[in-house]
């Protein structure tokens, strides 16, 4: 009978638990959608350290007189080659690069954006960022995040992306951080257009600022370190600049050119 009793007692208190967690249920029902739920995180593109986009000219101010023309063969000042590489840069051919059809050696990740002329870049999606050259007509894109599966080796390689937050390295205001390339995977080509080498296994880690002058200029400075133990002593480091540009006006691309 006792036990009849207590049965009788819990029902309304199970009665009551019920209603309150079918309102409960009602109103997150009602909720509007997103409240409270997890939000995807930002894009590369949405994250962007700072604006890469645009046209921008190379502005030649650091090692001018073997940029700006190619220079004879064993003019190797500035860069770090071992015996190897001098070796190798000493067999230089222009004509037979040209009838192997690689005239396109010295436009590798590691000197492109050495070479004078004008970059195009964009977003091909929402992370991958796409840098086009006038000079040789190359196309880079850098991937934010796992790469495509890497193919053969070629000129512009393997590129992996990542934003750096924070203060930038260059002179003027930096925006707020860099970008960080790291390129591998390459076809074996020249660090200068006289053909001064690096090799397959050559890694190049680029860092990308931009710096805004008083006068409203923007500048981008690209900080290339190329490695490469089979012929190099030491890391070749260079930097080189681009002006910010306000359209196409002046974008010409042209093929590679092994002179």
């Amino acid at each position: 009978m006792q036990n009849s009793k207590f049965k009788m007692q819990r029902l309304p208190l199970l009665a009551a638990t019920v209603v309150l967690f079918v309102s409960v249920s009602v109103v997150m029902a009602q909720q509007p959608a997103g409240r409270g739920a997890a939000t995807a995180p930002p894009t590369p593109q949405q994250a962007a350290a700072i604006d890469l986009t645009g046209y921008w000219v190379s502005v030649v101010v650091e090692d001018w007189k073997w940029r700006m023309v190619t220079p004879k063969k064993g003019v190797y000042e500035a860069i770090p080659l071992n015996e190897a590489g001098r070796k190798v840069a000493d067999t230089w051919d222009p004509a037979r690069d040209e009838a192997a059809g690689e005239q396109c050696r010295a436009y590798g990740a590691p000197n492109i954006m050495r070479l004078p002329g004008r970059l195009h870049i964009t977003w091909e999606n929402s992370s991958t960022l796409r840098v086009d050259t006038d000079a040789g007509t190359q196309t880079r894109r850098f991937y934010f995040g796992t790469p495509p599966a890497a193919g053969e080796p070629s000129w512009q390689g393997t590129s992996v992306a990542r934003w750096e937050f924070g203060p930038g390295r260059g002179r003027g205001t930096a925006r707020g951080g860099s970008l960080k390339v790291v390129t591998t995977n390459l076809r074996p080509g020249y660090v200068r257009k006289n053909g001064a080498p690096y090799s397959a296994s050559a890694r190049v880690t680029e860092y990308y600022d931009i710096n805004t002058l008083p006068s409203g200029d923007q500048w981008l400075t690209v900080t290339t370190n190329v490695e490469d133990q089979q012929f190099f002593v030491r890391r070749y480091l260079t930097t080189s600049d681009f002006l910010k540009q306000a359209n196409a006006t002046g974008w010409n691309p042209t093929p590679c050119s092994s002179r």
